[in-house]
């Protein structure tokens, strides 16, 4: 009779004890592909706007600040919204909220083209960013679930990777379509790339095999971030992924109404070359969560937002080359440290991965909303220098604190153990995996 009851049961024993996709495996390409189109997609659809700003200027008679809403109000809707998605995916699963989330999004991009007017594009705009929340932080979780212990630094870094392909094509493209066809094709163009791209990731990644459906409370809920935030490290990461976000957004906003005003005169399609530069990122992430993952991310973390504040401080120069080399430098340094910090995040929450998810990109889609709209006054009152100082004093502030997570205690075998059965029940992983990688 025991052996009958565990033969009965074994197709659900052999589910729940697949081992976890590693790189070098099919299942690790095709979990890659599915996640580099979809954060080409997400990032595509997010900031196609950002060269397009001095055109809406233009077009609605809207101040810098005004124009730069097209971005903020999405990021900053995205980044409350986050905090319920993550509740939804741990109770309906995280590829179903993914696959949802990309062709809702795609939908209204695509709708943005057709805006009648500045009131109508704004609330695309904002529904964008309710419908596109169900993509970042599921994403994460969906790594920091699936994927091997020592293959989560480079899987975490090819998505945002990925992420940075988007960024870059999707304002590339948007710049220059804008140039010779105007924003309203440029935005539906871009609309049309991100559905493709949506019917690669469903049809690309492998469905989950290490989530099991939760139905916590909200006061459990409350309770589990309470946790996160008595971890020593946890809450200044979050603070990190503010600077990072805010430095990056703010920086690429108000550097299109720069170059295109005098004595650079350059045209929308050169300003959407300048994106370009985003390039850096399609390596630097990889390669910095590749190091990170060998010999720690606390002996590289600050070294990013040294990148970080060389590069603002080289933007205070007048000269082109200085300017695109400081934007190389700041564009480096922000994608190797979101890589660093994000997956971090993951690592030091073993037991609540979800919300831990959840906490950074919320505090990181809110520096790019409230940093990314209050660095127009900035501009507006001081021109390109006030937004260089500001950046400044941003990217040396996250450089102490990297500096301090130096020090940062690791966690133990043990305490990972406890945290986790204190929130989701007993810990599965083996310790030796996770000492080095907090």
């Amino acid at each position: 009779m025991r052996k009958q009851s565990l033969t009965s049961s074994s197709p659900i024993s052999a589910a729940s004890a697949k081992d976890p996709i590693r790189h070098g495996t099919r299942s690790f390409r095709k979990m890659i592909l599915a996640l580099f189109a979809a954060g080409f997609a997400t990032f595509s659809m997010i900031y196609c706007v950002q060269p397009l700003m001095p055109a809406f200027s233009r077009e609605y008679g809207v101040t810098a600040t005004g124009s730069a809403l097209s971005l903020s109000l999405t990021t900053g809707i995205l980044a409350f919204t986050m905090l319920l998605v993550g509740n939804w995916s741990d109770r309906l699963g995280r590829k179903p909220i993914m696959v949802w989330s990309l062709f809702t999004s795609a939908f209204l991009v695509l709708a943005t083209g057709f805006a009648p007017n500045w009131e109508v594009f704004l609330l695309e705009r904002a529904l964008l960013g309710i419908s596109i929340s169900g993509l970042p932080a599921v994403a994460m979780t969906y790594l920091n679930e699936e994927v091997h212990a020592d293959s989560i630094g480079m899987g975490m870094g090819l998505y945002i990777s990925g992420s940075a392909v988007g960024g870059m094509s999707g304002r590339l493209i948007a710049g220059v379509l804008a140039n010779y066809w105007g924003w309203h094709v440029a935005l539906a163009s871009i609309g049309v790339i991100s559905l493709v791209a949506a019917v690669l990731f469903v049809r690309s990644l492998p469905d989950s095999q290490h989530f099991s459906p939760q139905h916590v409370s909200w006061n459990g809920r409350v309770q589990q971030i309470g946790r996160l935030f008595n971890d020593p490290g946890l809450p200044w990461l979050f603070v990190e992924g503010f600077f990072l976000m805010g430095i990056f957004v703010t920086f690429y906003n108000y550097l299109t109404y720069r170059l295109m005003a005098p004595p650079y005169d350059f045209s929308q399609a050169q300003v959407g070359l300048i994106f370009s530069v985003y390039g850096v990122g399609i390596f630097s992430s990889p390669v910095m969560g590749h190091i990170a993952g060998r010999i720690g991310r606390r002996k590289v973390l600050w070294m990013a937002f040294a990148l970080l504040t060389v590069g603002a401080l080289l933007s205070f120069a007048g000269a082109v080359w200085a300017i695109l080399l400081g934007t190389t430098l700041l564009t480096f340094g922000f994608f190797g440290g979101h890589s660093i910090a994000s997956s971090w995040v993951g690592r030091r929450a073993p037991g609540a991965k979800a919300q831990a998810a959840s906490l950074y990109l919320f505090f990181y889609y809110l520096g790019s909303a409230v940093l990314g709209s209050s660095g127009g006054y900035f501009y507006s009152d001081w021109g390109w220098e006030g937004v260089a100082e500001l950046l400044t004093f941003l990217a040396v502030s996250g450089l102490l604190i990297a500096w301090k997570l130096r020090v940062l205690p690791p966690l133990t075998a043990i305490s990972s153990i406890t945290v986790g059965a204190a929130v989701n029940g007993p810990y599965s992983g083996k310790p030796h995996e996770h000492q080095n990688a907090h």
